[in-house]
């Protein structure tokens, strides 16, 4: 796993209860966040960029730019507001 995708995982994990989601690893450079059988987001590592697939849509976002923090801080941000519109 590669060590950026780490430090994602570890910021998310502790909140992810209250979402009633679970890290499913993809493979050595990525993870979903899954809901029962249902797959809600993907993040993947590539060289550059990090990839995140949420409701049919792909965003790239630059590494350099977006730390793990950051990234984990996006995707919190999202599913709080998707836990509003439910």
């Amino acid at each position: 796993m590669s060590e950026y995708i780490e430090q994602v995982k570890e910021i998310l994990r502790p909140e992810l209860g209250k979402y009633g989601l679970k890290i499913l690893p993809r493979g050595k450079n990525a993870f979903s966040l899954v809901r029962g059988s249902s797959i809600v987001m993907t993040v993947r590592d590539t060289p550059e960029q990090v990839e995140v697939s949420y409701k049919g849509k792909k965003y790239n976002y630059d590494k350099w730019y977006t730390k793990p923090e950051h990234l984990a801080a996006m995707i919190l941000n999202v599913l709080e507001v998707q836990e509003k519109q439910v």
